[in-house]
């Protein structure tokens, strides 16, 4: 559940998260697809599964989870957009995806061509889950899949200092698309600039790397090729909240349909200034860029 910041102590309530915001862009851009995680049995959850729905989201791989109910995070903003984030979700049953999942529901899973996933996800997961995702994109990739993956660092859903790095650097090997930010690679790991986040990368085997700089816009390595992107045009934004993910969908979006890299960010751009000219994370479908992979190609 999201509860995003308004006018003065006003808040909207919504549904939002890094990879569920993703899902929702990417389903608004025409690609079938599918959401997995864990909900409760509650009318809360029930309204996201709508919700979701609503949205043209496939939701059969969603597990119910009975006497739960989802986590909660409240999104406040600043004057010049930027969000600070408090978060209720020590309970949330997203976190037990993978130690319910079921070996049925795991061989489902490794048949889809693009699996998606982020640091936040990481977070959730025990060791045990961590374990079992990784074979899952082990299997997946074996049967052709593709597996794009966002570091999006959040440090409060972390354990302890090390245990994010050491979480990536075991997914990184996994990875054929990557969409970092910067900011949370230097956080992370220290990195100076970007050619040391590039390289790690790179020595990890990700073939695609797009690096994010917010409205310095996006470095891009793909195949040893370098672009630099940047937006169309700076805005002062209303709301940063999902600027990453919408990119990242308009991106995956672009990318599936052949769109090359260059032009593939330039998708990325417009959508995620949408993006930020309006509170939370998603934003009404009449405020939707109008043809924005069509004019990409183009």
């Amino acid at each position: 559940m999201e509860f995003a910041q308004e006018d003065g102590s006003l808040f909207r309530r919504g549904f939002g998260g890094d990879t569920l915001n993703t899902a929702l862009y990417l389903a608004r851009l025409g690609v079938p697809t599918s959401y997995v995680t864990a909900l409760g049995d509650d009318p809360l959850s029930a309204m996201m599964l709508a919700a979701w729905q609503a949205e043209g989201i496939n939701t059969a791989e969603v597990l119910r989870v009975d006497g739960r109910v989802p986590g909660l995070y409240m999104i406040e903003r600043d004057a010049k957009g930027e969000r600070s984030f408090l978060y209720w979700r020590d309970r949330a049953p997203a976190r037990e995806l993978f130690d319910r999942a079921d070996p049925a529901m795991l061989d489902r899973l490794s048949r889809f061509d693009l699996i998606y996933l982020s640091g936040i996800s990481l977070s959730l997961y025990s060791e045990t889950g961590k374990a079992k995702l990784r074979e899952l994109l082990t299997v997946a990739r074996k049967r052709g899949a593709r597996v794009a993956f966002d570091g999006n660092y959040r440090p409060r859903g972390w354990p302890s200092r090390e245990a994010a790095p050491r979480a990536f650097r075991a997914i990184l090997p996994l990875v054929d698309l990557a969409l970092p930010t910067l900011e949370d690679e230097q956080m992370l790991f220290g990195d100076s600039d970007v050619s040391v986040s590039l390289r790690r990368f790179k020595d990890a085997g990700v073939r695609e790397i797009v690096v994010k700089r917010g409205a310095r816009g996006c470095l891009i390595d793909a195949d040893g090729v370098l672009v630099d992107i940047t937006p169309p045009q700076v805005m002062q934004p209303v709301d940063t909240t999902a600027a990453g993910d919408s990119f990242n969908a308009a991106y995956l979006a672009a990318r599936l349909n052949r769109v090359p890299p260059r032009k593939a960010a330039l998708a990325g751009h417009r959508l995620a200034g949408a993006v930020i000219m309006s509170p939370g994370a998603v934003i009404p479908r009449a405020a939707m860029p109008k043809d924005i992979l069509v004019q990409s190609e183009t």
